[in-house]
């Protein structure tokens, strides 16, 4: 949601900031822009729509020798998708522009206060709002840097901002409240943005900001202070093992394929130095210090919670811990009634997920320990946490998550079996072949993937004309329907529904006929006679059936797709990338954005 690139160095500003938007673009956007001083005059160039737009726009400017600029691509929450309304925003006055990430739930008071005074406002957005309050600052504070921080403490809400003015044409100002902003540190050259892969072709030093802090950067220097009271704040430099090559697509046609047949070496990474394999013993040093927990609350959104429902099953089989998995966006605003010995575990690829972190926040008052699971190396989540577990997973570009599930369910089989063994719960044949199975599952994929991608290819035409999709699972495969039909819907727009096989019948199959087909996860498990029932149920109804099964599994339905058998519930790690790779295939006949649909951001850092 959004992104933000900030470059002070030696080289021309505009390319760095425009070559970092496009690493940006995963995010989601629906217009971009970019600021730099030069000659002393603050100049803005905005665009609606891709970037190409906005670099068309820069071909017809003068050349810019600016070596500090800014840029910014806005997914719209206040104002539609316009240029007028695309950042970066400018004061009344011009002396300043900023870019915005998040929302200033007051603006409204205070754009009124501003409209008494004779300020002037262009745009809908909340951000034009905090640029003319930064320049009435101005008229109260001695510098630029007072200002800032004088509006940031007015503003209320969420936001990561990023100042230019041409009274400092060579410096940058940014800061972050409850939203992602990163700063780079190089040689002869600073950056801030939204995410890593901004400025990863220029410096793997990081810095991580907090809420509550601004940063002051120029080519040579950076100083992090607090916006209470502008007190300094000593920050460590993180290297980040990440590379380009990571962020790159490797000769596929999307981030999205590229990233599904990742998830071979996802599943190795998540395992590496989790597993003595001759003891037969996982070992996850960051919860040894926390105990086992009476209840666990998993709160996250999105493919995360989908990942949380499946792991459930594990943790109350194995390590017989009651689970209760809750979207983030509700739990944040009930009366959460939560014990002492409980434990929250929340889940997030990208560790800024605004409500999975509000939910984090509201555990921590009640004097809950939590655990995080995220991607993201010194993400909000994984500095929040009292105890984070890092998914391994590497760099997640496409919007539509898939790779980052994978880990996360890599992950949550990882914890029932620790803390089974640590409860004394989980019986040895179980904990054997749950490792046995672990330990194949990155050959049986490498070896799955290429036929499954030919298989998706032909059920992706042959239905690639439906209008709507049910798609039915029961027990852990009921996590894997709710996430093949998000899939689908996310990518391709083709409405689907996940449902419980069982529920089908009290309601949804009213809309079975011949138009609306069936996706149906018919695996071979102890609950396939209840889902063949269904199926057959739909046939009834003359409704067309894709079933995702195993060898050996007698199932009568239009479209049987046979993929590898895994052990027990590993059977969906399995299962996961057929259902991802049958939506890219529709998404990519139909034509569709893959790695960027519409309306919607890779990071969801605002409610």
């Amino acid at each position: 949601m959004c992104g933000i690139i900030g470059y002070a160095g030696h080289r021309p500003a505009v390319p760095v900031v425009i070559e970092g938007l496009r690493r940006l673009e995963y995010r989601g956007y629906d217009s971009a822009g970019v600021a730099f001083v030069q000659n002393r005059e603050l100049n803005t160039v905005r665009a609606e729509g891709k970037l190409a737009a906005l670099e068309e726009r820069l071909a017809g400017c003068p050349n810019t020798v600016a070596t500090t600029g800014m840029g910014h691509t806005r997914w719209a929450t206040h104002g539609v998708p316009a240029e007028r309304n695309a950042h970066p925003h400018k004061s009344n006055d011009g002396s300043l522009a900023i870019v915005h990430n998040g929302i200033i739930e007051n603006y409204q008071e205070l754009k009124n206060d501003l409209l008494a005074k004779g300020y002037v406002f262009h745009s809908e957005t909340d951000t034009e709002v905090l640029a003319n309050l930064i320049a009435e600052g101005r008229k109260h504070t001695a510098t630029t840097l007072d200002a800032f921080a004088w509006a940031l403490r007015q503003a209320h809400g969420a936001y990561a901002v990023a100042l230019t003015t041409p009274e400092e044409p060579d410096v940058l100002y940014a800061a972050r409240l409850s939203a992602p902003l990163i700063l780079g540190v190089g040689t002869g050259e600073n950056f801030v943005a939204s995410d890593i892969p901004a400025f990863l072709p220029y410096t793997r030093d990081v810095v991580f900001l907090e809420d509550g802090e601004l940063v002051r950067l120029d080519a040579h220097s950076w100083k992090v202070m607090r916006i209470a009271d502008l007190s300094a704040v000593d920050k460590p430099v993180h290297h980040i093992q990440w590379d380009m090559q990571a962020a790159q697509k490797g000769g596929y046609k999307h981030f999205m394929l590229k990233e599904i047949f990742e998830q071979p070496k996802v599943v190795t990474d998540c395992l590496a130095g989790r597993v003595d394999w001759a003891r037969e013993e996982v070992t996850l040093p960051e919860l040894a210090a926390l105990p086992v927990p009476k209840r666990l609350h998993i709160v996250a959104c999105g493919t995360s919670l989908h990942a949380g429902m499946w792991g459930k099953h594990l943790l109350e089989s194995w390590a017989k811990v009651p689970v209760s998995v809750e979207i983030a966006s509700e739990f944040r605003y009930r009366d959460i009634l939560l014990d002492p010995e409980d434990m929250v575990l929340v889940i997030s690829q990208s560790g800024e997920t605004a409500d999975t972190l509000a939910g984090l926040r509201i555990a921590r008052e009640k004097g809950v320990k939590v655990a995080g699971l995220c991607n993201v190396v010194g993400s909000s989540i994984a500095r929040e946490a009292d105890a984070v577990i890092y998914t391994q997973a590497g760099p997640e570009i496409s919007v539509a998550s898939t790779k980052a599930m994978c880990s996360q369910m890599v992950l949550l089989t990882l914890l029932a079996l620790y803390w089974g063994r640590r409860k004394a719960t989980l019986a040895d044949d179980v904990r054997h072949e749950a490792l046995s199975a672990l330990r194949k599952l990155p050959g049986q994929l490498e070896s799955a993937l290429p036929g499954m991608r030919d298989e998706a290819q032909q059920l992706a035409r042959t239905y690639s004309k439906a209008r709507s999709f049910f798609y039915l699972g029961r027990g852990h495969c009921f996590p894997l329907a709710l996430e093949g039909a998000l899939k689908l819907k996310e990518i391709s727009y083709i409405h689907a529904e996940g449902y419980a096989s069982g529920e089908m019948k009290h309601g949804p199959i009213a809309l079975i006929d011949p138009e609306f087909p069936t996706f149906a996860l018919a695996l071979a498990d102890d609950l396939f006679p209840k889902v063949k029932s269904n199926i057959e149920e739909v046939q009834a109804r003359r409704g067309k059936v894709i079933a995702l099964t195993n060898p050996g599994v007698e199932v009568r339905v239009d479209n049987p797709w046979v993929v590898p058998a895994a052990w027990g519930p590993l059977a969906a790690f399995i299962a996961l990338p057929a259902l991802q790779l049958f939506s890219y295939e529709a998404a990519d006949y139909l034509g569709k954005d893959v790695d960027q649909p519409r309306n919607l951001a890779k990071s969801v850092t605002v409610e």
